[in-house]
């Protein structure tokens, strides 16, 4: 499917209803079944598939609602992890884990996932993968002499699941790596690892870099400067950052640098629950098209639409979707 310019996404997660919240921490209090479980993450899944269709958007997800977190989906699947699964009474809390020997090869199984969304959808999918760095600041590390070490074992194994969804269809691919903003100082390993994570991987390669989004509030704040010359070294084709709620301060890094890279602009606030005009969101393009040619620009939210109210959250979606049209029909005519 050919998109059109300034294609319209999200960045992965789509809103998490009350009562799926509540199942899932059933789940894990085992008053419902795994069977059962799966049942209704198949249900929602289609449901945030076709939410996003209805509001327009060209690349599409499948909501990450089959996910507790960014972290725990990831974590249970790779092998050599040790975990404690009576750590987590809340479906949103994080597991204990722990790395006591090398990580071996093995599949996470992640093409499954991909697989559905492909079923249900006629528009580009994407697919959104949490990063070894960020992962590996949830795992205790009691075996490998570093982090930069751990996450570099992650990476290898990743890196196979990732060629594994291009072989399943997987064109576009995110890496969500929103711990960079938390631990700038890991930047020169945590380049070394993602540039492994991704080496032969054959597929458009985004990396999302926000300053957190945990229960709907930002972990960190600053500037993206940080990211700067070094993540030009990074083997991807687009960059996403966040602007909307920060402003479009650091937009002149990408003129500053001569960036390379597409840029993912975040252009909606998922930290408020009030929905963007259209006019706002078109406002808020043509900034960003100051400084990056409009061919290069995908347009999405700050970060996941998670902690969001269904409701907001689509509107927020359409709104997102109609200031685009408005300066794509002002660009194209």
């Amino acid at each position: 499917m050919k998109l059109p310019l300034l294609p319209t996404t999200t960045v992965g997660s789509y809103s998490m209803p009350g009562w799926l919240e509540r199942l899932k921490t059933d789940y894990f209090a085992r008053r419902i079944s795994r069977n059962d479980l799966d049942d209704i993450h198949d249900t929602v899944v289609k449901a945030a598939i076709k939410d996003q269709e209805i509001a327009g958007l060209d690349i599409v997800t499948d909501g990450e609602l089959r996910r507790d977190n960014m972290i725990d989906y990831f974590i249970e699947r790779l092998p050599g992890v040790q975990i404690d699964r009576s750590s987590k009474k809340f479906y949103y809390d994080f597991y204990d884990s722990e790395v006591v020997g090398k990580i071996p090869m093995a599949s996470l199984g992640l093409a499954q996932d991909f697989k559905f969304l492909l079923e249900y959808t006629e528009r580009v999918p994407k697919i959104c993968i949490t990063g070894p760095h960020s992962l590996t600041k949830r795992i205790r590390n009691k075996h490998y002499p570093s982090e930069a070490a751990l996450a570099t074992d992650v990476a290898r194994v990743m890196n196979m699941e990732l060629k594994e969804l291009a072989k399943a269809g997987a064109k576009m691919i995110q890496i969500d790596e929103p711990y960079y903003s938390g631990f700038p100082e890991d930047l020169d390993w945590g380049i070394g690892v993602l540039n492994i994570l991704v080496d032969g991987v054959d597929a458009k390669i985004a990396v999302h870099i926000c300053y957190g989004n945990r229960y709907g509030k930002p972990s960190w704040e600053g500037s993206y400067r940080y990211l700067f010359p070094r993540i030009l070294d990074a083997k991807i084709q687009q960059l996403s950052l966040e602007f909307a709620r920060r402003g479009g301060e650091d937009l002149e890094l990408f003129r500053e640098f001569n960036v390379p890279f597409e840029l993912g602009a975040g252009v909606i606030d998922v930290k408020t629950h009030l929905a963007e005009t259209p006019d706002i969101v078109a406002q808020r393009i043509r900034k960003i098209i100051e400084f990056v040619p409009a061919d290069r620009v995908v347009i999405l939210p700050d970060c996941g639409l998670f902690h969001v109210p269904r409701d907001v959250a689509f509107a927020k979606l359409r709104a997102m979707v109609q200031g685009a049209q408005i300066v794509r029909k002002e660009l194209c005519g």
